[in-house]
């Protein structure tokens, strides 16, 4: 027991100046780092002041020394060029009707309601026709009796019996009596105000129980024949279209399109928004209807030999627009005069030739006389 309590000593002893030892080792190993990290950035210093006075005072090894940007090209190509127009129109009807009452009477039956599509001859409304029912059954009775009148009088008269005159009066008596039904009847009719042609009912400004007259107005019809289109076109474009014009039409509502032509110009600006109405001729699809958007898309200028390029390749400085190509491995920037542009195409009248390599992706990283590298893809 004793030797081991004398032991507890030395080995704190021990302990401790391991501890203190291995204290100072890291202390001398931060210090090193320290040295060495300083010493690193004063070199580093050197280098690139030595590296910059180089390639002012040497510009082969300035060239050796560029940092290669990595990038992709386009091509400029030559070819033809057209420009459009693309301005929104709407679908319309020729057949855009208001139907009015034919007969006055108190409006028994609506079966009509707006937006609802109708085929030729189908009823909209009937319309009270009590008066003119009666009137028919009256004239029938007597177009009866007059017909046997008359179909006695005529076999009297063929036997040389009676005179001309009374077989003239009651075969007269008979037709006059014909006529008027047959007019009754047209009236009767009139009191079923039917569709006129297959289309839609746009508006019902009737109601049951209401008391109409001849020229009222009841329905505002439009039909799904002869339909156009109708667009709004700014006066800068006035001599640009004219009648006969080719225009691509697409509906986005449902997915199609169509080539066609201008059929109309209008001869007057609008002086609330400048611009003059242009109808465009629309073959019959049943996929169309009246109001529905449309976009048209109408050539105004054609080039049949430019330069053309991707529009979003173009930069712009003090100087003007420019591009860069490549070359020999370098970028070059090349200032150009562009022309118009389309979707994301451009024409470039002034600075290239057509058979120029374009900087593509990196185009914004690189400048005149860069060295580049181009991705294979």
């Amino acid at each position: 027991m004793k030797a081991a309590i004398k032991f507890l000593p030395l080995l704190a002893l021990s302990i401790l100046t391991f501890s203190c030892a291995k204290e100072d080792d890291v202390t001398a190993k931060k210090a090193k780092l320290e040295s060495l990290k300083s010493e690193l950035a004063k070199v580093s210093t050197e280098i690139r002041d030595l590296e910059k006075e180089l390639m002012e005072l040497d510009p082969e090894f300035a060239q050796q020394n560029k940092k290669s940007i990595l990038i992709t090209t386009a091509a400029a190509r030559k070819g033809e060029f057209t420009h459009f127009v693309e301005v929104t129109g709407s679908v319309l009807s020729k057949k855009n009707v208001s139907i009015s009452a034919e007969t006055a009477g108190r409006i028994l039956e609506v079966p009509a309601v707006e937006g609802m599509r109708v085929a030729k001859g189908q009823i909209l409304a009937r319309i009270d026709s009590e008066v003119i029912q009666r009137n028919i059954e009256e004239l029938e009775n007597s177009l009866a009796l007059a017909k046997t009148i008359f179909e006695k009088q005529e076999r009297l008269w063929s036997q040389k019996i009676g005179t001309e005159i009374q077989y003239l009066e009651a075969k007269n008596r008979k037709e006059g009596l014909e006529k008027n039904l047959a007019s009754l009847k047209t009236q009767l009719d009139r009191a079923f105000v039917r569709a006129p042609f297959n289309g839609t009912v746009e508006t019902v400004q009737v109601r049951i129980g209401e008391l109409v007259q001849p020229g009222s107005p009841m329905f505002q019809f439009v039909g799904e024949s002869d339909l156009f289109i109708e667009a709004d076109i700014s006066e800068s474009y006035v001599g640009v279209l004219s009648k006969g014009d080719s225009v691509e039409v697409s509906f986005p509502s449902v997915g199609k399109s169509i080539q066609t032509k201008v059929s109309a110009v209008g001869a007057i600006i609008n002086p609330n928004n400048r611009t003059f109405k242009v109808e465009v001729f629309l073959p019959n699809m049943e996929s169309l209807k009246p109001n529905m958007i449309s976009v048209l898309k109408i050539q105004d200028y054609k080039s049949p030999d430019s330069v053309i390029i991707p529009s979003h390749l173009i930069l712009s400085d003090n100087r003007g627009d420019y591009v860069f190509i490549v070359e020999e491995g370098l970028s070059k920037k090349k200032y150009i005069k562009r022309g118009m542009s389309f979707g994301d195409e451009t024409e470039v009248k002034e600075g290239l030739q057509g058979n120029e390599t374009l900087v593509d992706k990196g185009f914004r990283e690189v400048g005149d006389n860069f060295s580049v590298n181009i991705a294979q893809l």
